[in-house]
């Protein structure tokens, strides 16, 4: 089987994945997410690869306050070791790459993906950018007073608690 059978059946398992909304030739964004989620896909060998790249904010830039830089990096330091673990999410693959790094006010994780099953891999990138979002939402400091898209996913696991209260989710 070759790479380019390899990278049409991850198009065609991307294109019939409901979360994955193609923006050009094999890149798609994650609309599960309130983050910036895009997945590119290609092949290695018989296996399509699919490249998970998901930008979340660092805390200073969510909050009305100031968050201290020792507490930024801890932070920071957490949400990465946290990704870490995200192959507990996933279908396919024994153990996954992840990266995170500081960008600016972001910090952006990337996953590469391979798997003989493209529907599995589509399916396990959609599952990093939801991963991602969670372990946010699980890292939010409380205290602070935060703006959106944090304020929205409070909600949002205040709403699936079935509470009324504002507040973290922690």
């Amino acid at each position: 089987m070759s790479g380019s059978d390899a990278v049409e059946r991850a198009r065609r398992a991307a294109d019939a994945e409901e979360e994955l909304e193609e923006t050009a030739a094999g890149e798609y964004a994650i609309t599960t997410t309130v983050f910036d989620a895009t997945v590119s896909v290609a092949s290695d060998g018989a296996e399509s690869t699919f490249d998970v790249t998901v930008r979340v904010p660092m805390l200073d830039s969510v909050t009305a306050d100031r968050v201290a830089p020792v507490v930024e990096d801890g932070w920071f330091d957490t949400f990465a070791l946290r990704m870490a673990d995200v192959d507990g999410a996933l279908r396919g693959g024994d153990e996954t790459d992840v990266d995170v790094e500081r960008e600016g006010d972001e910090a952006v994780v990337r996953v590469e993906l391979a798997d003989l099953d493209a529907t599995r891999g589509a399916a396990d990138a959609v599952a990093v950018a939801e991963y991602a979002e969670g372990t946010y939402v699980e890292g939010i400091i409380p205290g602070y007073e935060y703006t959106e898209p944090v304020t929205h996913l409070i909600q949002q696991a205040t709403d699936a608690a079935g509470g009324s209260q504002g507040g973290t989710p922690l």
